[in-house]
Parts: C-alpha cells; sequence; structure tokens
C-alpha cells in the first residue's frame, strides 16, 4: 500500500486547479468556488458522522476518503499543504490537548482525552 497517497492525490488535485478540464470533477469544484468545497467539505463530513454510527467500517472508511479528497480540495484552495498540516500535527505531538487549548474539560472525560 502506498503511504504517501496523500501527498500524490495533493499533487493531482493542484494539476487539476491548474488546468481545469471539463470532464473533472476537482476542477468543477474549482470553478464552483470556495462555497461549493465548504459546502461539500460539510456534506461529507455529516456523512462521516452517520456512517460511524453504525454503517459499518467499510462504509466508514468510504466516507473518510470522501471527506478527506475534499480536504484536500479545500486545502489546495487556500494554499495550505500536507506539509503544513503535518507540522502543525508534529508541534502538537506528545502535547497535552488541556495545555495547549485550556481547555477546561476534566482529563478523564471524552473532551479532554
Amino acid at each position: 500500500m502506498e503511504r504517501r497517497i496523500i501527498e500524490r492525490l495533493y499533487a493531482v488535485i493542484l494539476e487539476r486547479r491548474a488546468d481545469r478540464r471539463e470532464d473533472s470533477y476537482t476542477c468543477r469544484l474549482f470553478r464552483k468556488g470556495k462555497d461549493e468545497i465548504l459546502k461539500k467539505v460539510g456534506e461529507e463530513a455529516v456523512e462521516v458522522i452517520l456512517a460511524a454510527k453504525g454503517q459499518g467500517k467499510e462504509q466508514l472508511v468510504y466516507e473518510l476518503s470522501d471527506l478527506l479528497y475534499h480536504l484536500l480540495v479545500l486545502m489546495a484552495e487556500e494554499g495550505v499543504t500536507p506539509e503544513d498540516v503535518y507540522g502543525e500535527l508534529e508541534a502538537r505531538f506528545g502535547v497535552s490537548g488541556l495545555r495547549k487549548s485550556g481547555s477546561q474539560h476534566p482529563p478523564d472525560s471524552p473532551e479532554g482525552a
């Protein structure tokens, strides 16, 4: 399994952004603009939630993949790279969410985990 698939997919999305072919769903999203991209991210997030509520692992993986793709389109639209996100995640690694955010959730609550 290719572990660099996110970078490969992001590169294709950037190509589609530059070359707006008529037969490409990605190009259509870029043509419609940021509001359409945001709408799709929201729709896919809801579908992930519904899948996680009992549609099984296979459907959840499918919906998570759709959400990830649409997030990558949004990232390309906004000039955010996977490396930007990796850097942020790396900076958070090993740092308690409570310390980072100043959260008031108790450490043993789901929100404080």
